[in-house]
C-alpha cells in the first residue's frame, strides 16, 4: 500500500466528517494546557453543537475524569508509553504516530519520548510545526503504522493505537511488523514528511485532502 493512500485510508476510518475534525482540533488545542475538558467547552471551540462524544467515531476511547469531564482525545493526560511535552506541560499520546502529527495541529514544539517495546531503547525527538524532526535519537528510529483495514471501530486504540509504536532499529521494526499483518514501518523523518504532516494539515485544514482520495 502507498503512503498516499494509507494516510487517506486512516483518515476515512477514524475522522471521516468535518465535524469530526473540528472536534479533535478542538480537543488537541485545549487538552495542551495541561487541565480537563468539559463537553460543554469542547462543543462550543469546535461549533457542534449538542456534542454526544460517544458518537463520534472515536467515542469509545475518549477518556473521562471523575467529574465526566475530558481528559484524553488522542491527546491524554493519563500516563501512555508516549511522553508528549508541550508549553511546558508533561501530556502523552495514544500512539507514536500521535506524536508526529499534533505539533502541526496545536502549533506548538513538542519534545517526545518513547520506549522500544523490542530493545528498551528510549526514542527521543522534538516536532516543530515549521522545521519539523529534530535531535532524534536514534538516528535509526523507525515508525509503526497499521493496515487500515484492522481499524476496528469502536475499538480505535486497541486497533490502531496501541500497535503503532516508535522501534529503535530496523531489526526490531522488522521484529514487531510480523506480528502484525499489512502493517507499514517507515524511518522517523518519511514517517513524519510522507503520513504524519499530511494527516496534521488536514485535520488543521478541513478542506485538505489527502493523497488521491477524499478525506478526516
Amino acid at each position: 500500500m502507498s503512503t498516499d493512500n494509507l494516510t487517506a485510508d486512516v483518515f476515512a476510518k477514524i475522522l471521516p466528517a468535518g465535524r469530526d475534525r473540528a472536534l479533535m482540533r478542538a480537543a488537541l488545542r485545549l487538552l495542551t494546557h495541561g487541565t480537563p475538558v468539559t463537553v460543554t467547552e469542547l462543543a462550543a471551540a469546535a461549533g457542534v453543537p449538542d456534542l454526544d462524544p460517544a458518537q463520534t467515531p472515536i467515542g469509545a476511547d475518549v477518556e473521562y475524569d471523575e467529574a465526566g469531564r475530558i481528559v484524553g482525545w488522542g491527546l491524554t493526560l493519563n500516563p501512555t508509553p508516549h511522553r508528549f511535552s508541550v508549553g511546558g506541560h508533561q501530556l502523552y499520546t495514544w500512539c507514536a504516530p500521535d506524536t508526529l502529527i499534533f505539533p502541526a495541529v496545536i502549533g506548538a514544539p513538542a519534545c517526545i519520548e518513547s520506549d522500544c517495546p523490542i530493545t528498551g531503547t528510549t526514542v527521543r525527538l522534538t516536532i516543530d510545526p515549521v522545521t519539523g524532526v529534530s535531535d532524534l535519537e536514534p538516528a535509526t528510529a523507525m515508525v509503526a503504522f497499521v493496515d487500515p483495514d484492522r481499524i476496528q471501530p469502536g475499538h480505535l486504540r486497541a486497533t490502531c493505537c496501541n500497535p503503532q509504536v516508535f522501534l529503535a532499529t530496523s531489526d526490531a521494526a522488522h521484529h514487531w511488523q510480523a506480528k502484525f499483518p499489512g502493517m507499514t514501518v517507515l524511518p522517523v523523518t518519511d514517517a513524519y514528511h510522507q503520513l504524519a504532516r499530511p494527516l496534521a494539515d488536514a485535520i488543521t485544514d478541513p478542506t485538505t485532502t489527502t493523497g488521491t482520495s477524499a478525506c478526516c
